[in-house]
């Protein structure tokens, strides 16, 4: 990982992107921003219906005159951020070719080095079932190479289980920001309820969805005894034709389902392979999906 991360001219490109996550806000909610943060790479976003305890000054007047209703102006704020890279070591990360968990080791520490190269404060959080900080939050570009140390120090172990690991990280920790998930996503329990803690404890949760090619499209064929990497569980098939179909559709409706989720969230999601070439995933796909700009 750090061959790749410590190449002069691959860290330089790294120099001119930067994190990207907005925020809406209400203006001066109560227990929320300060009038110090307004005009402070404050844009206008959207509207909201007016409650209770909405500060008037963000009321947009010339919709109630029109409307006789009152609506609160949303803003979206670009700002330093706090960045929580949360990497799942879990077993079935460690296999395939690329091997998942190196290829997640070293988008993580990109990311990581363009948020410290931007004063944002990065942590990185592997995870099984429980969540194990292996850096706490730092900011500074000083702070890179102990960032590339602890990822490269990630090992695979433990059966995966999302709901758990973020309900006790949520719970533990109290600088909320991006939470970029970088995961195979083979939870047995979904991503569901894990992904909705994060949102409701006001993380913005970026999802890439990594997976090897024989994930994808199995090369094997015959009759197999498959082993579940995770749990040792045994199953005999028979890959054939049908089998394989039935695979492919299960496959895809498991996608759909995921990309649906994540829409209906409003959780930013990218779908990748350990076989696109690491650079172009960073440099082209990753600001193609918005993380990066």
């Amino acid at each position: 990982m750090s061959s790749t991360l410590l190449d002069p001219e691959f860290l330089r490109k790294l120099d001119t992107l930067s994190l990207r996550s907005r925020r809406l806000f209400r203006g001066m909610l109560r227990g929320e921003r300060r009038s110090r943060t307004l005009g402070r790479g404050v844009e206008f976003a959207d509207y909201r219906s007016y409650q209770r305890g909405d500060d008037y000054r963000y009321i947009d007047w010339n919709i109630y005159s029109r409307l006789d209703r009152l609506f609160i102006k949303l803003f979206s704020e670009e700002e330093d951020i706090n960045v929580h890279l949360f990497v799942d070591t879990s077993r079935s990360m460690a296999w395939g070719e690329p091997n998942k968990l190196e290829y997640a080791a070293r988008l993580a520490g990109a990311l990581g080095y363009i948020g410290l190269r931007h004063s944002d404060r990065v942590g990185v959080v592997a995870f099984a079932d429980r969540p194990s900080r292996v850096l706490p939050p730092h900011r500074g570009r000083g702070q890179v190479l102990l960032l590339f140390d602890a990822l490269s120090g990630l090992e695979g172990r433990g059966t995966s289980d999302l709901r758990a690991a973020m309900w006790d990280y949520v719970h533990q920790t109290h600088r909320r920001g991006l939470l970029v998930l970088i995961s195979d996503l083979w939870f047995p329990g979904g991503i569901e309820d894990g992904l909705k803690l994060a949102r409701y404890h006001r993380f913005d949760p970026f999802v890439i969805h990594l997976l090897s090619d024989d994930e994808i499209a199995p090369q094997a064929a015959g009759d197999l005894s498959l082993v579940d990497i995770e749990t040792q569980a045994k199953v005999d098939v028979s890959l054939d034709g049908p089998a394989l179909e039935a695979y492919t559709k299960a496959r895809d409706a498991h996608f759909v389902e995921i990309e649906q989720f994540c829409l209906g969230q409003q959780i930013d999601y990218l779908r990748t392979t350990t076989s696109v070439p690491f650079e172009d995933l960073v440099l082209r796909e990753l600001r193609t999906g918005g993380l990066v700009q």
